[in-house]
């Protein structure tokens, strides 16, 4: 075995006839005998390995120029190289890219260090310590290490300094080793447009980043960007989580932003980075709405971005790519509320507001609009409170949770009209409309409906009109006024045939639905909500999806199909229905009848038990009726 540390990741990598010199020592030959000149050194090492069996082990190699001088030529020999570089020029060889420990095995490493006794009583703490040093063996080492030699520390101590981001790395050191200092080496490599690249790619928050979103917080054309992103993954700064992808390991995302702070000139340049990637977000997430709410004139009202964002060729890849930057754009959201700007971050949630009712993204959807409220809030901004109210509205709505929705509309339309701003001083009205509704105040509702009909037509918004003349039909087919919800539905469909608004089309021919339905019309009601239930489906909306099965359920039911009534509010449980725990409880209550009817009654009065343990609490009125059901239930 032959073993050398190349020293690649510094100033000074060692020289390879230097190398060559030590291993013909190693293997015997003298001095004298050592020829002078790289290829000479390396001919006679090759020579010399013929017919044995050496494993040579090429530590820290800057490139593969000054690895393959090193390699020996004969069978039975083989070479193991370690570098940060990706060799991807060095023929022959197999590469294998180190990921980091998984949690287990850090665990067990931090465990071994530190000790059993220790570590066991507060192993939750252990495994907030080795998240902290995001798996990485070195950092791992560095923290065991540390409390190693502190017995008064407690592993939950150091896991609470490491909770601290921007003490992190400082706390990741002991003795002569620190994560920091390593990852300077590898930072020191780097020209100036890869340095600068680095640091700014670290001033983004979120998973992971797209090439376009990076092109446009580095202000270069996206090919640039390409090839620089593609030159940090090269050297291990970097990592490529997709094709056209980038993400940072956690500690290097930290070192990069100090970076930032430190190193990057004009000291502005890190706040135009963010606002340039804020920017491109909104103005994509424009495109994205103007393609799933065609001629809605929400986007009118929204601030004019400075670029031009990404367009699309049709709904679908818009789609696409809202769903797959979701996480992305919660994040750059909370960012841009915490540095202050309020009003970008109130527009692109309204502008991504369709995440809110995805399911998928709605937890983080309902914390983003929070954070900006809060935000505006403490800086006394009428304006961007009053839009992340009404999306923080719509965010409590969907999950049931109507008192703090209710409370947040008020709110957001005392803001909207100190602000004058149309865009929330034409949804909360309608937002009120549909909580009265949920709560079955139904001349209420009717009131606020009729006020978001005339503040929408005021606004020229006639696909929002489209929207309040379907919430209303909504009202109109739970007082019993059947004609007229019908024909408020239909008045809606209109609108939207005419828009070409498939997803909104979909509201409508579901309101349609549920109102023919209910007056008895079962066919033609079955057909609209299946319809909509199919538009939800392609675009993504499983919250949508779920209540329509609902109405499907309610639907058959009301024909006399109670096997399908009961598969389909099964489906609609099973997808999180919108209106939280209420509706789950309104979903509960058609399973219950549907069983009873098929003669399942012990499985009918779980369903109704737990409706009622919904209900009650809530203060719904449905309880008395549940409670009906469940006094028949157990009769049969």
């Amino acid at each position: 075995q032959l073993y050398v540390d190349l020293q690649g990741a510094g100033a000074a990598p060692v020289d390879p006839e230097t190398v060559l010199g030590s291993f013909l020592r190693a293997l015997g030959v003298a001095d004298s005998a050592i020829p002078s000149g790289t290829e000479e050194r390396s001919a006679l090492f090759r020579s010399l390995l013929a017919g044995r069996r050496v494993l040579t082990l090429l530590d820290n190699a800057r490139d593969a120029a000054q690895v393959r001088p090193l390699l020996p030529g004969a069978s039975g020999c083989a070479a193991l190289v370690t570098s940060r570089a990706r060799m991807v020029d060095l023929a022959g060889a197999h590469l294998v890219d180190l990921d980091v420990m998984n949690p287990e095995e850090a665990l067990a490493l931090f465990t071994r260090i530190v000790g059993a006794e220790r570590v066991l009583p507060e192993r939750e703490a252990a495994m907030d310590v080795v998240a902290a040093c995001g798996f990485l063996p070195l950092a791992i080492r560095i923290a065991a290490a540390r409390l190693s030699a502190r017995r008064t520390w407690t592993v939950s101590a150091l896991a609470a300094k490491l909770g601290d981001e921007r003490r992190r790395l400082d706390e990741l050191q002991v003795g002569d080793q620190a994560v920091k200092a390593t990852f300077e080496l590898g930072y020191g490599q780097l020209d100036r447009e890869q340095a600068r690249a680095f640091r700014l790619l670290g001033l983004a928050e979120g998973p992971d980043i797209s090439l376009d979103a990076a092109a446009a917080l580095l202000d270069r054309a996206p090919e640039e960007s390409e090839d620089l992103l593609e030159s940090l993954v090269d050297t291990s700064l970097l990592e490529s989580a997709a094709p056209g992808r980038y993400r940072f390991h956690d500690l290097v995302r930290l070192f990069a932003r100090a970076c930032a702070e430190r190193d990057e000139q004009p000291t502005g340049e890190c706040e135009s980075a963010r606002a340039r990637l804020l920017d491109f977000y909104l103005a994509t997430a424009r495109h994205v709405f103007a393609w799933d709410h065609p001629r809605d004139r929400t986007v009118d009202h929204l601030g004019p971005p400075m670029g031009e964002g990404l367009d699309f060729p049709g709904q679908e890849s818009a789609l696409e790519w809202l769903f797959t930057e979701g996480e992305c754009l919660m994040a750059a959201i909370g960012q841009a509320a915490s540095r202050g700007a309020l009003r970008p971050a109130a527009d692109l949630l309204v502008a991504t507001k369709d995440l809110a009712d995805s399911g998928v993204h709605s937890l983080r959807y309902e914390r983003a609009a929070a954070v900006v409220r809060e935000a505006a809030e403490r800086a006394g901004e009428a304006l961007p409170g009053a839009r992340a109210g009404i999306m923080l509205t719509h965010a409590h709505a969907l999950a049931g949770r109507f008192p703090q929705a209710e409370a947040e509309a008020v709110r957001a339309l005392e803001l909207g009209r100190s602000a004058d701003d149309p865009l929330s001083c034409s949804y909360a009205p309608n937002d009120l409309g549909i909580l009265a509704t949920y709560l079955g105040r139904h001349e209420e509702a009717e009131n606020h409906l009729e006020a978001a009909i005339l503040a929408f037509r005021a606004d020229e918004n006639r696909p929002s009109e489209a929207s309040a003349l379907c919430n209303l039909s909504r009202v109109h087919t739970a007082l019993a006024r059947h004609d007229s919800a019908v024909e408020l539905a239909m008045q809606g469909v209109a609108v939207y045939e005419e828009m070409d608004s498939t997803l909104r089309m979909a509201n409508a021919l579901y309101t349609l639905g549920s109102a023919l339905s209910a007056a008895g019309r079962g066919e033609e009601g079955l057909r609209h909500l299946t319809e909509a239930r199919e538009i939800f489906h392609v675009s993504r909306q499983s919250r949508w999806e779920g209540v329509t099965h609902f109405r499907i359920a309610e639907a058959h039911l009301l024909s006399g199909d109670a096997a399908r009534a009961a598969e389909h509010a099964e489906q609609a449980i099973a997808l999180r229905v919108i209106g939280g725990e209420w509706r789950k409880a309104t979903v509960l209550v058609v399973l219950g009848k549907a069983l009873a009817q098929l003669g399942q009654s012990r499985r009918a009065r779980a369903c109704l038990e737990e409706a009622l343990a919904i209900f009650e609490p809530l203060g719904s009125p449905e309880s008395a009726e549940v409670r009906d059901l469940l006094t028949r239930v157990a009769e049969h």
